[in-house]
């Protein structure tokens, strides 16, 4: 892996307590669709157990100019720094990195199951396929608490509508703690939504990126169903 050293382009909160940050993209650095980098703090005021540096999924495109990562602000010494950059801040970025790609294969359906932040490497994933052009269906299941916790969501939606091989099903599931009106979905990735969808359980590829519970949840349902563990590909995001 290659070490950059990138500046800070942007920042924009993309829903309640999580964050959008557009880097510059250094000149010949390469990626695929679903791959991460580590972004290292340079000189950071404060530093906590884990050190300055942490592990982002992209949720660019490869075919965009800039590069950018998304997160939750928790109350860790990284993520307030982090929150606290200024424009042009600069920050050590080394990277791609991982396996988290989306198959090739045009017979093949892709299902991905999103829980939480765990959207960043699916919305690199589709708007890739977008501009590239699909050349099999995508399933998107994205599970928040609330609309307001839901990141890329108006995105998501407007790119479902202009693209009939993406098939886009967001479920908010504790709409009694929220203030937005909601008429979709309203309980977590289960048997039934997925069956209501997918004609098949073992022709697609299924992909699952979100919190490590959420993971091994989905993990556990799709092995029920007899999914091979072959057509299964997983990304645990953690808390810190």
């Amino acid at each position: 892996m290659e070490e950059y050293v990138v500046h800070l382009k942007k920042r924009e909160e993309i829903a309640e307590r999580t964050m959008a940050f557009h880097l510059e993209k250094p000149p010949g650095f390469d990626f695929r669709a679903g791959q991460a980098v580590d972004l290292t703090l340079t000189d950071p005021p404060e530093m906590d157990s884990q050190g300055s540096i942490r592990t982002f999924t992209l949720a660019s495109a490869p075919y965009e100019g800039d590069l950018v990562v998304a997160t939750r602000i928790r109350d860790s010494a990284y993520k307030r720094v982090l929150a606290g950059l200024s424009e042009g801040a600069s920050l050590r970025l080394e990277g791609p990195m991982g396996s988290f790609l989306m198959h090739k294969n045009p017979a093949k359906a892709g299902v991905c199951l999103a829980g939480g932040i765990g959207i960043t490497p699916f919305r690199s994933i589709l708007r890739q396929a977008a501009q590239e052009g699909f050349s099999h269906p995508i399933y998107l299941f994205y599970s928040n608490r609330r609309p307001e916790d839901a990141s890329f969501l108006e995105e998501l939606n407007e790119m479902a509508k202009r693209n009939p091989q993406f098939l886009f099903t967001p479920t908010m599931t504790k709409m009694d703690r929220s203030k937005s009106e909601w008429s979709g979905e309203r309980k977590l990735i289960d048997r039934d939504m997925l069956a209501q969808h997918l004609c098949d359980w073992k022709g697609p590829i299924f992909y699952i990126a979100g919190p490590p519970e959420m993971v091994a949840a989905m993990r556990e349902l799709l092995a029920r169903n007899e999914v091979s563990e072959d057509d299964i590909r997983t990304e645990e995001f953690g808390g810190y």
